[in-house]
């Protein structure tokens, strides 16, 4: 295999290649002679388009088929967005390439394409896509896997890497960052009410969900949307906030709070301070981001953060939009007060420090990041990783939810925040239970006005959560067809697995025990291997439909969409 390495000139690049059995370790170095702002520079390498199918990446989406040079797929990360990992993959989920890089805080890109003439796969890895700040030296490593295993276990030999090896180690992550939690957002939005909000906290306890997470609101009076008012961080729209947490605690729930870290609006009291310490504007300049390169915005940020959690007695804070931490115009600003050239090396002391002041005052916080900001350096500082918004979407949820799963190892993987309306079937509610089951469910919707048929839906399955997730968060995870954004996906532990079917309906044998879940795949599933076993099968509300014993090969067995079928 030939390794080229090239970029624009004026830098001295280097590679060393290290083989590891069916590893390869690609050592690069830049070097210039003084400090100056990094140029892109790449690795590129072609492979045999051999037993080649799809492709893998933690942030592309729903698009997986392979495509040409010209147009290649690609896999972009920094520090705040996605995660350093692309995967190519064989038609019956073997790995057959997976390229990971040691250094997930600078801009970077791995992409794949076909050379039509070679019929070659053509590898590209780039360094220094996006500006960064002046350096001299520079040194990383890419990772190729090819051994011929499960992508998954590729995936996740990634994720140990970064841990093990690369100095990326994650926070631990409290008991209760792994139990369901009520977010208040798709079902109050900006209307926050005292009394509404501990009503829904009294129906949620003893559904099984332990955390209310308060949402944008508790700052403002403001309800139309955007962030022109943040900054202060002082509860204006929620100004008994002390007292709610204290009734919530009572209840016996944590309190989880949201913060959007680094907008600024033009109406903040904060503003004429901060103004001349941000990044760049939008929305007709009303919408600032600070610049985290200034140990001032730093102090302030953490201030803020640090008061809240100890004089209100929060147990999480949501840190929202750390994906807009982004260089903009420095005309104007007064950068010799910049203690940080570097965003990304701003951006992690600012959150590793936050994180270290949070802990400090409780051992047990939780911190909730949210798609795209989900990769190795975020782990560092999140003990929660959510899903991005998808309201409704029980397709989106499911495909970002396995996606992440693939790349967070022990860190707790949430899904984007459930909602539905009154007036649709319970079938349709448990078909969005049924594509979360994998993650900590998050819920948010009004309980005291959804249908008895719904209640009876939600509390069926997180019942059947809390009672499995030993095995649906713990156990060995994989998912089946990524080319298809996955037909069927499950988790087993000591001989028992969780199964939840997709568009896959059939089971294969070699479980003792066995949960199966029917998440759209038609109204039957087909047990392969299981004569003599004894079975139980109920509806999406937890009600029993059937029992027997399997007598054949084959058994083919009613299940209707969000219904259960139990093995043993």
């Amino acid at each position: 295999m030939t390794y080229d390495i090239y970029g624009e000139d004026g830098a001295r690049l280097s590679l060393e290649e290290i083989n590891d059995g069916a590893i390869t370790y690609l050592k690069v170095k830049m070097q210039y002679s003084e400090p100056c702002e990094p140029k892109p520079f790449h690795v590129e390498w072609m492979e045999p388009v051999t037993d080649t199918y799809s492709f893998w990446g933690p942030n592309v989406g729903t698009v997986r088929h392979l495509a040409p040079d010209w147009s290649p797929r690609n896999s972009d990360a920094r520090i705040a967005s996605g995660a350093p990992v692309h995967a190519v993959i064989s038609a019956d989920d073997t790995n057959k390439t997976t390229i990971a890089l040691s250094d997930p805080k600078i801009p970077t890109n791995i992409s794949t394409g076909i050379d039509e003439k070679a019929a070659a796969m053509k590898y590209r890895v780039s360094f220094f896509i996006k500006p960064a700040a002046p350096l001299t030296d520079y040194s990383a490593t890419v990772r190729i896997d090819r051994r011929r295993i499960n992508y998954c276990d590729a995936v996740r030999g990634a994720v140990s890497w970064w841990e093990k090896d690369c100095g990326y180690i994650p926070a631990s992550v409290p008991e209760s960052a792994r139990l369901p939690m009520n977010s208040l957002w798709y079902s109050f939005h900006q209307d926050l009410d005292f009394d509404k909000i501990l009503e829904q906290c009294r129906l949620s306890k003893p559904l099984g969900m332990d955390t209310v997470i308060i949402d944008d609101g508790w700052q403002t009076t403001d309800t139309n949307g955007g962030y022109a008012y943040c900054g202060d961080w002082k509860p204006i729209g929620l100004p008994r906030i002390a007292e709610l947490v204290g009734e919530i605690h009572k209840i016996g729930m944590k309190v989880i709070l949201w913060f959007s870290v680094p907008f600024l609006g033009k109406y903040s009291e904060s503003f004429e301070e901060f103004k001349d310490y941000t990044l760049y504007s939008y929305n007709n300049d009303t919408i600032y981001a600070l610049d985290p390169r200034y140990k001032k915005v730093r102090d302030y940020l953490i201030g803020i953060y640090s008061a809240a959690a100890r004089e209100w007695k929060l147990d999480g804070l949501k840190l929202d939009f750390i994906d807009s931490f982004c260089l903009g115009n420095d005309e104007g600003k007064p950068t010799w007060e910049r203690d940080y050239t570097s965003l990304e090396d701003a951006v992690d002391v600012l959150m590793t420090d936050a994180a270290k002041a949070l802990l400090e005052i409780n051992p047990e916080m939780m911190i909730e990041f949210r798609q795209s900001y989900i990769g190795p350096a975020i782990r560092k500082y999140g003990n929660m990783l959510r899903v991005g918004d998808c309201p409704c979407d029980a397709l989106s949820n499911r495909r970002a939810i396995i996606d992440l799963r693939l790349i967070s190892g022990k860190t707790a993987v949430h899904s984007d925040m459930l909602m539905w309306n009154v007036e649709d079937w319970a079938e349709n509610v448990a078909l969005q239970l049924a594509s979360i089951l994998f993650a900590v469910p998050q819920i948010s919707v009004h309980l005291d006005k959804i249908t008895k048929g719904q209640m009876k839906a939600l509390s069926h399955y997180l019942s059947f959560w809390r009672e499995k997730r030993h095995i649906l968060l713990d156990g060995e995870f994989y998912a089946a067809c990524p080319a298809t954004t996955y037909s069927y996906a499950y988790a087993h532990r000591t001989g028992e697995a969780v199964y939840v079917l997709y568009e896959n309906p059939v089971i294969a044998s070699g479980w003792n025990k066995l949960s199966c879940v029917n998440c759209g795949c038609g109204e039957f599933i087909y047990l392969d291997g299981y004569v003599g076993k004894t079975y139980r099968t109920v509806n999406c509300m937890g009600e029993e439909l059937s029992s027997g014993i399997v007598s054949s090969d084959v058994e083919k067995i009613p299940v209707p969409v969000g219904g259960m079928v139990f093995i043993k």
